[in-house]
């Protein structure tokens, strides 16, 4: 009787092993392949996990040995580079490996579903549509939007097809569903990748040919390169080019995206410009969908892969270029489970498959600017905005003796009614939602605080409701003061639509757009909102950073940002870098075609060295000078750190459990790894529990992951690890 074969596992549980198990019973060795699913007995239940690797012996006792019940794959999911990639991820951000891979499979995959079957449902005009005019539905534009597009495709395209050219629109197709309009149909497979006319593409400056060719000329081996291009410049034709150029070459491409839904612009380009199958993966989809579309990228048969941050785990077979798009964006890092960053992670996965990667922003990260300042990441520049336009003037408003209007001052209020007076338009930015953040009483002066967080609750006018914008607690507003239950209550400061109001008040003739969580919650109203406002049926904008990325406004000539000053002074030492980065983002929005732009931007401290250097000398003098006070401070990228908070109702036991946490660090560390806490969070007190932070810092990676690798499997056996809930957090990107 031949010996069978042990199973090496990684089970999604919150443990930092992989798990042994016997092969099924009469299963075939040839089924027995990392990569492939299996079925395993877990606790008092069964899980889907994944099979990691195979042995002859185990390290576990024969008879303590279960066996897996049944084998899901006929072939493995992952190829052996994948699951090292996932591997390598893990180990480096101290996360169970069982959940790290499972975060990497489609969700049906995870549960343990069969594969999704090769049929790909989608829609296709029906008799009555076929005979209805698209230019009728004046009222319901998106309608007409999808009517034009599947008359061009008679045997019918699939959902993701159709969201690729219309953005998401969900509520849009059950709309002409119900209207009888379109039908359901069966798309073949071989024609449910989305797959452009080929359009022309423009002819590149200098600039741009000098970027694609440091690229290109890398192709076939490993390099990482930083596209620094300012607003404007071009970036996205650069990567089209690249995209060709690894085309011809049978490569893939893996293109990553901060916010899929925030960026329809590219994705119209991109299904216009590529001449091959593309396959999009984001939330917009159905799972079944997005499964489709990573199995087509995992066969090949996508040629590129467009995504968010975790298409970064997608398997690829014949992987040869990526690009990381606005590489700065804090999307990128994800922020509760397995805390990875995906841009990171990009540059060690085009390392291990020997291709280059390119990361492109007009605001790099300190982290990516000052590897290419030392040499390690190569640097190519597009410091002119394509097609002739002028780089906006940027101006700051001295506003500490003005008084304000819905926190507009005269002067910003004058400058936006000679512009819209001219025909254009004007884009004010304020980032901060709902009508008011304080709620107060003016007799006994009681302020609206959440009963679960360190927090005051925003104002939301429009629902009537009090809204904590961390935890998510709502109450109704009420007119009387619940403390002194005499005097009225009253809102301070300014939010969005407070901001919307006084606006429609100044300029009731105008027409006004607000872009906000709030104002796009429905399905595919953001997309509608911002054809609109390309289209000119808006002339006066505002709204929160959703504004500030990757959108063309050709006719803005004025961007006013209205309240920056916190980012002067927060507890975050990365507060003034996130700053800079939105106001370069958002003054890009100004002065895109032939028209002049201009930027102002109201502070009560305009004789702030990082402000004024900013605004007078631009992003990148400003990066220089931060750099220079992060080297001072050896704060990152001079140095490396891991965040290990913990958090429970009783608000000792973080603390507890941090200074056990400190002291077993301190055993382990070398002399060069600092501890820094414990110490409360920045807000104590979230969504009911208190928490506290315990910062550890090291002069050299290795070093301090040689310490975690140590440390964290050792966490769980502390006192008091079983009364709190905690977390470690590898290169953190707040301290929230």
């Amino acid at each position: 009787m031949s010996q069978r074969l042990i199973l090496q596992v990684a089970v999604p549980a919150p443990l930092h092993t992989l798990f042994d198990y016997l092969s099924p019973d009469g299963e075939p060795e040839a089924r027995l392949r990392p990569g492939v699913r299996v079925m395993v007995p877990f606790g008092r239940g069964e899980r889907c996990a994944v099979v990691m690797g195979l042995a002859r012996h185990s390290g576990q006792p024969s008879s303590r040995l279960k066996a897996a019940r049944r084998v899901l794959d006929d072939a493995p999911l992952f190829a052996p580079g994948d699951l090292a990639l996932l591997e390598w991820a893990a180990a480096y951000y101290q996360h169970p490996i069982g959940e790290v891979v499972a975060n990497a499979l489609p969700v049906r995959l995870r549960r343990g579903e069969p594969v999704v079957d090769s049929e790909h449902r989608g829609w296709r005009l029906s008799e009555s549509g076929r005979q209805e005019e698209p230019a009728r539905l004046r009222r319901a534009p998106r309608q007409a939007q999808v009517l034009r597009f599947l008359a061009e495709a008679p045997d019918g395209l699939t959902r993701e097809q159709i969201y690729v050219r219309c953005g998401a629109c969900r509520a849009v197709l059950r709309n002409l569903l119900e209207k009888g309009w379109i039908e359901a149909c069966e798309v073949p497979p071989e024609a449910s990748l989305p797959v452009p006319g080929g359009q022309p593409a423009p002819t590149l400056n200098a600039h741009q040919v000098a970027a694609v060719e440091g690229v290109a000329r890398g192709l076939g081996g490993f390099a990482v390169s930083l596209l620094e291009g300012v607003t404007g410049s071009g970036k996205t034709e650069v990567y089209l080019a690249l995209i060709e150029h690894a085309l011809a070459r049978g490569c893939q491409t893996l293109v990553l995206v901060p916010e899929i839904g925030l960026t329809p612009q590219l994705m119209l380009r991109f299904q216009r410009r590529i001449a091959a199958p593309l396959a999009l993966l984001h939330s917009g989809l159905s799972d079944r969908e997005r499964e489709r579309a990573w199995h087509a990228a995992r066969s090949g048969r996508a040629r590129v892969v467009v995504g968010t941050r975790s298409a970064l785990f997608t398997p690829l077979p014949r992987l040869g270029l990526i690009l990381v798009d606005e590489e700065h964006d804090l999307s990128f890092k994800q922020q509760e489970g397995f805390r990875y960053s995906a841009r990171d992670l990009a540059v060690i996965r085009a390392q291990r498959s020997g291709c280059p990667v390119l990361l492109g922003s007009a605001t790099p990260s300190l982290e990516s600017l000052n590897n290419a300042l030392r040499g390690r990441y190569g640097h190519l520049r597009l410091p002119e905005r394509a097609g002739g336009a002028h780089a906006p003037r940027l101006d700051l408003l001295d506003i500490r003796s003005a008084r304000l209007d819905g926190g507009l001052s005269p002067v910003m209020l004058r400058l936006t009614g000679e512009q819209l007076q001219a025909g254009n338009q004007v884009l004010l930015f304020l980032n901060r939602r709902g009508y008011a953040p304080v709620l107060t009483c003016y007799d006994c002066g009681w302020v609206a605080e959440c009963g679960r967080c360190d927090a005051r609750m925003t104002l939301h006018l429009q629902s009537r409701l009090l809204w904590c914008h961390h935890c998510g607690s709502q109450r109704r507003l009420e007119r009387r003061c619940p403390e002194c239950g005499g005097g009225e209550v009253h809102p301070m400061g300014q939010g969005t639509e407070r901001l919307a109001e006084t606006l429609g008040q100044r300029f009731p003739d105008v027409s006004l757009v607000r872009i906000d969580r709030d104002a796009t919650r429905r399905k595919g109203s953001l997309e509608r909102l911002l054809g609109e406002i390309r289209e000119g049926r808006h002339t006066l904008l505002l709204g929160t950073q959703m504004l500030a990325k990757g959108h063309h406004f050709p006719d803005v000539t004025l961007v006013g940002i209205l309240d920056v000053d916190q980012g002067l002074f927060g507890a975050d030492f990365r507060a003034a870098e996130r700053m800079a980065q939105l106001i370069t983002q958002v003054a890009g929005r100004a002065g895109r075609a032939e028209k002049p732009g201009r930027v102002v931007i109201q502070t009560r401290h305009p004789d702030h060295p990082l402000l004024h250097t900013l605004v007078r000398q631009g992003y990148d003098a400003f990066a220089r000078m931060a750099l220079t006070e992060r080297r001072e401070t050896q704060f990152p990228p001079f140095s490396h750190q891991a965040l290990l908070r913990a958090e429970a109702h009783d608000e000792r036991l973080p603390r507890q459990f941090l200074e056990l946490a400190m002291a077993l660090g301190r055993e382990l560390a070398a002399r060069d790894v600092e501890f820094w806490g414990p110490v409360p969070a920045p807000m104590e007190r979230r969504a009911g529990r208190y928490r506290a932070h315990l910062l550890v810092q090291g002069a050299e990676r290795a070093r301090l992951q040689r310490l975690l690798a140590r440390w964290v499997p050792r966490l769980p056996d502390l006192e008091g690890a079983r009364r709190v809930r905690w977390s470690i957090d590898v290169d953190p990107q707040e301290m929230l």
